[in-house]
């Protein structure tokens, strides 16, 4: 099996999670590294044993990629798929995808016209107790309410400070991530509506968010985002998930505990986490899943099979995130 060479452009605070997760995976190696900071660029590439560059088109058609990761800010990534687009080369872009649905549908297209593999690295889906808790769900029968919660007091702004500045926080930001899971575990959504505030002065977005859903399926979600809540045992950056369903519920509770009550028993269990020598508390969780989707994007580039969070896919991921907005604007339901 030859080895895939993969580039990775943005070399700034969460892409260091990236480059480590792709040495975890065999079979791959970061060759080429891109940033418009040489010195970050020169230091990532010391570190890892790859080339800097500063020009992400130069690192393309020298390098000639396998594949590229794009860990960058969200305005730069239309004009960096369609350059990976253009050079015919594979394609794993951070979140969120784009600042408008019309530049993610544009690098849609493009990655569809050009025939080249496009993935948006959407990794909550990813976390061991999601996929854990995914395949509990079939136990409790037809779901038909679900609550997924994001609350802690934790401010993101302190290690990202662009956040601070940015007209749209945590909808954008993490509530990303939460609609994503309401679609893993629920379906798709065909209404919303929409609450949000800004509890936090010194931002200039949203910190607190409350998203009500309505499924295809019948069922209803309560998405639940907080930057801003005072609680005695912060459960950041942990995701907690109540499901109820026509024969049972299953729930992801503090430290990743699962149960599964179906009214005769309740099963509980906690999923195995991996350590990596590069984990840092308390995001272990989120560090795994960081591994977990790459390897499974190694794993579609090599079979050339269709990336479970695609950029078709997340497009419906990214209009709640818009719907979102537009619902909490106008003080109507978002319809899809």
């Amino acid at each position: 099996m030859a080895n895939l060479q993969g580039a990775l452009i943005g070399c700034g605070y969460f892409a260091l999670n990236h480059i480590h997760a792709w040495r975890e995976i065999e079979g791959t190696t970061i060759t080429a590294v891109c940033d418009t900071d040489a010195n970050r660029a020169e230091a990532y590439a010391h570190e890892f044993g790859a080339v800097a560059f500063t020009d992400a088109a130069a690192m393309l058609h020298e390098s000639k990629p396998d594949y590229v990761d794009i860990v960058t800010q969200p305005q730069t990534h239309r004009e960096l798929v369609e350059l990976a687009a253009a050079h015919r080369t594979p394609v794993i872009c951070q979140k969120p995808l784009a600042p408008s649905l019309e530049d993610a549908r544009a690098m849609v297209a493009a990655c569809r016209q050009a025939s080249v593999p496009f993935m948006v690295h959407e990794n909550f889906r990813w976390q061991q107790p999601m996929r854990a808790l995914k395949q509990a769900v079939t136990a409790i029968g037809d779901p038909f309410f679900g609550r997924i919660l994001f609350r802690s007091g934790y401010d993101p702004s302190v290690n990202q400070p662009y956040l601070a500045q940015d007209p749209r926080f945590i909808l954008y930001d993490v509530g990303v991530h939460i609609l994503d899971l309401a679609r893993f575990f629920l379906g798709e959504v065909v209404q919303l509506t929409c609450q949000k505030q800004r509890i936090n002065p010194r931002i200039q977005g949203e910190d607190v968010a409350t998203v009500l859903l309505k499924l295809q399926s019948g069922a209803t979600c309560v998405v639940e985002l907080s930057y801003a809540s005072r609680t005695t045992f912060d459960p950041f950056p942990q995701t907690l998930v109540h499901l109820e369903g026509t024969k049972g519920r299953a729930e992801l509770g503090r430290n990743y505990e699962i149960a599964i009550d179906t009214g005769s028993k309740v099963i509980g269990s906690r999923p195995q986490i991996p350590v990596y020598r590069w984990s840092t508390p308390p995001f272990e969780a989120i560090q795994d899943s960081i591994v977990a989707i790459q390897r499974h994007w190694i794993d579609c580039v090599r079979n050339g099979s269709e990336p479970e969070t695609s950029g078709a896919d997340n497009l419906k991921t990214l209009e709640l995130v818009f719907g979102s907005y537009e619902s909490a604007e106008t003080g109507e339901p978002y319809r899809l």
